[in-house]
Parts: C-alpha cells; structure tokens; sequence
C-alpha cells in the first residue's frame, strides 16, 4: 500500500467535501435556472461536474495507491438564495474552504514524507488558484452590474468562458 491509513482517510474526507461541493454549486444552479439566468446556471452546472471529476480523480487516486474508499455523509446543499451576489459569495467561500482543505493535505503530506500523494496534490493546489479566482471574478462583476443588470453578468459569462466553460480569470 502507498497510502498511510491517515492519509487514505483525509483524502476519503476530501471526496466528501468535493461531492459536497457539487451538490452545491447543482443546487445553485437550479436556482438560477428559477431566476431565467441560463448563463448563469450552465457555469454552474460546469462547475458541478468539475467538481464530481476533483472526487473521482481522488477516488482514483485511492485506488491506485492501493487504499480504500469510504465515502461518507455529504450535507443538503443550500437551495435558497435572495440574491445573486449571495450566491456567488458562497461559492467564492466554499472554494477558499476548499483550497483550505487541500493545502491541509498537502502537509499532511509533507508530514508524511508522502512525496507520491504530494506530487498528485500539486494538480488540485494549481486548480484551486484557478477556482478562486475565477469566482472571486465572476462575484465582482456581479456586484458591478447590480441586481438591476443581471444580463450584463449573463453577457458577461457567456463571452469569458474558456474550454471549460469557466469564466477566465482577470476577464473582468
């Protein structure tokens, strides 16, 4: 086994958190759909299944280092919102968590003199800049525009989308 139990359980942690997350940003998305914000809602979907593709690479990860995977309980998103901004500010907060949570792997992994896990967390320290400041973008456009403006935000991440579909980084 490459994997020590310690680690094997912080990341199973970690897949926790990334499910969580893209039940959040699916229940964020459902909301904006309710708001007729189609933009909005398809980077949000995006963003979900970015998610749900972070807690397979780990589960793989697992696997591949010989652990074994335990998913456990993942709360109910939250599902109202009485604002945009509100919405994209939990999703800017939930990704500095996130980012939180990864580098507390990454000493772990340190730690652990884990220079296999370290390498493959290296990937998500990198994606997480990516993460964080692509929503701290999105939220200051939209503090921008207004609640009035919404179809600017919506112009706005319709035009700034890379092959991802997620808005690039200082496009604002």
């Amino acid at each position: 086994m490459l994997i020590s139990k310690k680690m094997n359980e912080a990341i199973n942690r970690q897949i926790c958190y990334e499910f969580s997350a893209m039940l959040q940003y699916v229940a964020i998305a459902s909301h904006f759909v309710g708001e007729s914000l189609h933009e909005l809602a398809a980077h949000f979907y995006r963003q979900a299944e970015e998610e749900r593709d972070h807690a397979m690479r780990f589960v793989k990860y697992i696997l591949d280092a010989g652990g074994h995977v335990q998913i456990g309980d993942i709360p109910a998103p939250r599902d109202r919102f009485k604002n945009v901004e509100e919405a994209i500010q939990l999703s800017l907060d939930q990704e500095k968590k996130v980012t939180e949570q990864i580098s507390q792997l990454v000493e772990l992994a340190i730690k652990e003199s884990d220079h296999i896990t370290q390498t493959s967390l290296n990937w998500f320290v990198n994606e997480q800049l990516e993460e964080v400041s692509s929503m701290d973008s999105l939220l200051k456009v939209v503090q921008r525009a207004g609640e009035a403006n919404m179809l600017y935000v919506e112009d706005y991440v319709s035009r700034h989308k890379t092959k991802s579909g997620v808005p690039m980084a200082g496009t604002t």
